[in-house]
């Protein structure tokens, strides 16, 4: 679909949301969920929308989205502030359930055919968050998700890896307590310097969003 606009990434967001590459393996179908602007700082590359993102359109808007805003130290406003913030996972629609249960991987047609074009046009990117193992390999290769994030001291300054912030991450950190007493502390640190001192960093205690967000 022909954009009139003469802005590129306003253009190449168009284009995503018009995407219906792999629209035949969608079992709710469009509309994308992502969210990008060339003057975010700090890039969130998670996994795919579940059911509640796809139904509101705001990404991160459910459970796992409130356990990582607590572990970024960032309240919903510093974290939906999209000059600030982009969010773009390997997969910009919800990609169904796996027979057994559990969300199915991100489409595999989504992450190659966007994510290094909407890169190209965020120069001002300055930290990104690899969330999960799926954001890890893309990134990273491949490798168990807890030695990958372990090894964040050694990671390229430029990247932080992260665990996905489901409700299965709880047992995963009991049994990982350096996660908390060291991993955190440099993550709420390089996210605010990310995004610059007076980026709206704390604790989160404000409401969730309501309401359709656009990219």
């Amino acid at each position: 679909m022909a954009c009139s606009t003469d802005d590129p990434l306003t253009a190449l967001k168009a284009l995503a949301r018009d995407c219906r590459a792999c629209a035949d393996h969608l079992p709710l179908g469009p509309p994308p969920v992502f969210r990008a602007s060339a003057t975010a700082r700090l890039l969130i590359a998670g996994q795919a929308p579940g059911t509640k993102v796809h139904e509101t359109g705001i990404p991160w808007n459910d459970p796992s989205g409130r356990r990582l805003r607590q572990w970024l130290g960032l309240s919903d406003v510093a974290f939906y502030d999209e000059t600030k913030v982009a969010i773009l996972p390997m997969g910009f629609f919800y990609p169904g359930r796996l027979p057994r249960g559990g969300d199915r991987p991100p489409r595999p047609e989504c992450a190659p055919l966007w994510r290094g074009r909407f890169l190209e046009l965020m120069p001002a990117i300055r930290l990104t968050l690899l969330v999960g193992s799926y954001a890890l390999r893309d990134t990273l290769g491949r490798g168990a998700m807890t030695d990958q994030v372990r090894a964040f001291r050694d990671a390229p300054p430029h990247l932080f890896p992260l665990p996905h912030p489901s409700w299965r991450t709880t047992g995963w950190e009991r049994r990982n307590p350096w996660f908390a007493t060291e991993l955190l502390p440099l993550l709420r640190a390089r996210v605010r310097t990310a995004l610059g001192s007076a980026a709206g960093d704390g604790d989160n205690g404000g409401d969730e969003p309501t309401g359709r967000l656009t990219a």
